[in-house]
């Protein structure tokens, strides 16, 4: 069974034309998203971000209440920026050129969004066995915010999600299995003000800053030659990148704070706070204080998962393989669901000019999430 090309592309016009775009709000793609969930036979929840009126996360739901036996698909609803990219096109209206649909957010990943609901008009989820659950996530592209506030609260309430998860960014079509995490931190050092001709009578706190900067490159370096035993990983070290920095006032006065933000990349399996801890010993006898500005998790998977095995039958390749970058699975991992990323589209075109994902790639995430859906859930017959 196919779909027609109209509905599901028109779908995918219709995603993108919402410029959710991180700093935006996205309240009105997500009651689009619950409208189609519920348009299909889904009870919709929704959770409000507690710190942004404009956010939220919207977790829609078939099948029996509570059974973890069945399958959560995950995606995010925002989109990341697209000022002073040299777009052919305009990004926020979906274009087709030589068999492509190009648009921000068609690869990563409204493009698996529409597809999911695809599949899912073919089914009668009424008949669900087990319980289907979406996970329609904000601010994702941030540092996957919107997850994380929502596991938190739902680990304090002890509510549940079926644990096999499947993560739809853009993967080629590849099982990937685990991704590192996100650590960004803050540094911020003090000094003594004075006036620029007397500097011995001040404390360069940009001077400490620099210090500090050439003693994290060192600890980088170090960090580079401690490779885990992660074959799937094209890195398996942490990598670490200083990215931003700022200090003083006036060229005439000694600068008496500066700080520098910096982020590195904890490994599957690490406790993501040891690097920080590293760090901070490195920089023990400067003027500072560290703060943890945000954690996001990292992500693995046990091989050999129910959901693998159904995966591999539309995989290009039977290797499993890494994501380099951070996902939602990292923080749905923390309510005991063992994630797999596996979608349509290439990260190579994400985040730039002219993103596009391929229309026969989309239909065929249709067929995947149909057949997924079809053999965890219950529904093996076609209808």
């Amino acid at each position: 069974m196919t779909t027609s090309p109209e509905p599901l592309r028109e779908s995918l016009e219709r995603l993108v034309a919402f410029p959710t775009v991180s700093n935006r709000p996205i309240t009105a793609l997500a009651a689009h998203m619950a409208q189609l969930a519920q348009d299909v036979g889904m009870r919709v929840d929704r959770f409000d971000d507690p710190d942004d009126d404009g956010k939220c996360t919207v977790i829609a739901t078939a099948g029996p209440d509570d059974d973890t036996e069945g399958l959560t698909i995950t995606g995010h609803m925002d989109v990341v920026p697209t000022e002073g990219q040299p777009w052919s096109s305009d990004p926020f209206r979906l274009t087709e050129r030589d068999g492509r649909l190009y648009g921000r957010g068609t690869a990563d990943m409204k493009g698996f969004l529409a597809a999911t609901m695809a599949a899912l008009a073919r089914m009668d989820l009424g008949a669900l066995d087990r319980r289907l659950a979406l996970v329609w996530t904000h601010d994702e592209e941030v540092g996957c915010l919107g997850s994380a506030k929502m596991v938190d609260a739902w680990q304090e309430e002890g509510r549940h999600l079926p644990k096999a998860c499947l993560v739809g960014e853009p993967t080629g079509f590849q099982i990937l299995r685990m991704h590192p995490g996100h650590v960004a931190i803050e540094l911020a050092f003090s000094g003594t003000a004075a006036h620029s001709s007397r500097p011995d009578l001040g404390r360069n706190a940009i001077e400490a800053a620099a210090t500090a900067v050439a003693a994290i490159r060192d600890l980088a370096a170090e960090l580079a030659t401690e490779r885990a035993d992660l074959p799937e990983m094209e890195r398996p070290w942490v990598a670490v990148n200083v990215a931003e920095i700022g200090g003083g006032s006036a060229i005439n006065i000694v600068p008496d704070r500066c700080v520098v933000r910096l982020g590195y990349r904890p490994l599957p399996g690490m406790d993501p706070l040891l690097p920080y801890r590293r760090i901070q010993e490195r920089l023990a006898e400067l003027p500072h204080e560290g703060h943890v500005l945000r954690v996001t998790p990292a992500m693995l998977t046990e091989r050999g998962t129910g959901l693998e095995q159904l995966l591999l039958g539309h995989a290009h390749t039977p290797q499993l393989g890494s994501a380099g970058f951070a996902t939602d699975g990292g923080n749905l991992s923390r309510l005991g669901l063992q994630p797999l990323v596996f979608g349509p589209g290439s990260i190579d075109v994400a985040h730039k000019a002219d993103e596009y994902v391929p229309l026969d790639a989309l239909h065929r995430a249709v067929d995947v999430v149909e057949h997924v859906v079809r053999h965890r859930c219950g529904v093996i017959k076609a209808d």
